[in-house]
């Protein structure tokens, strides 16, 4: 099976999606802003680069792409029709250096905290968000 789109468009398409301050990232950031909480973003120095570190915490945030870091059992985790092989090979990838990377942070001592996109849609944010500052433990 070919792609829809002309290769011109695709390679436009993948290049807008971002990687750095999602509308997912920007919702938890700013519940925890308004919560009085305050973070790092992206810091360079620990691994896996999290979206959101909380050092009062002892504590990381990392807010992940259904899609991309592979959601099992959630409907926005569908692999492509088009070159399947490839992409469940790069998300399969994703998903191995997601379980490295919470391994290596856990045994440095952080609490590791994984936010799903689907857990931060209208339906269901304000029960997610909530949730988060119990697991922080405030």
């Amino acid at each position: 099976m070919t792609d829809v789109h002309e290769p011109a468009i695709r390679s436009y398409n993948m290049s807008r999606i971002k990687g750095k301050n999602t509308k997912p990232e920007i919702r938890v950031r700013k519940f925890l802003f308004s919560s009085g909480l305050r973070y790092r973003l992206y810091d360079k120095n620990l691994s896996g680069k999290p979206d959101l570190v909380l050092p009062k915490y002892k504590t990381v945030i990392f807010v992940h792409g259904c899609f991309w870091h592979g959601h099992k059992g959630c409907k926005y985790y569908v692999i492509p029709k088009t070159r399947t092989k490839w992409w469940k090979e790069k998300i399969d990838i994703n998903i191995k250096r997601d379980i490295n990377t919470t391994n290596k942070l856990k045994s440095e001592g952080w609490k590791v905290i994984v936010i799903w996109e689907c857990e931060l849609k209208i339906h269901n944010i304000d029960e997610t968000l909530h949730q988060l500052l119990n697991q922080l433990q405030l």
